[in-house]
């Protein structure tokens, strides 16, 4: 059985959180991601997440 590597990203809708979001996800885990107010940046992350056949949540 694998098991499913799950990362809870802090601030990741900009800068280095965006950055070790989408680093991870390109590692093979899906992504748990927060973000304060930029909710556009934060659906760019999810596509570019969702792009690499990554789970975002």
């Amino acid at each position: 059985m694998q098991k499913t590597k799950v990362a809870l990203v802090v601030g990741g809708s900009r800068g280095i959180g965006r950055a070790v979001a989408v680093r991870l996800a390109a590692s093979g885990f899906d992504i748990w991601l927060t973000y304060r107010e930029n909710r556009s940046a934060a659906e760019e992350v999810k596509t570019a997440i969702e792009a690499q056949g990554r789970t975002y949540g």
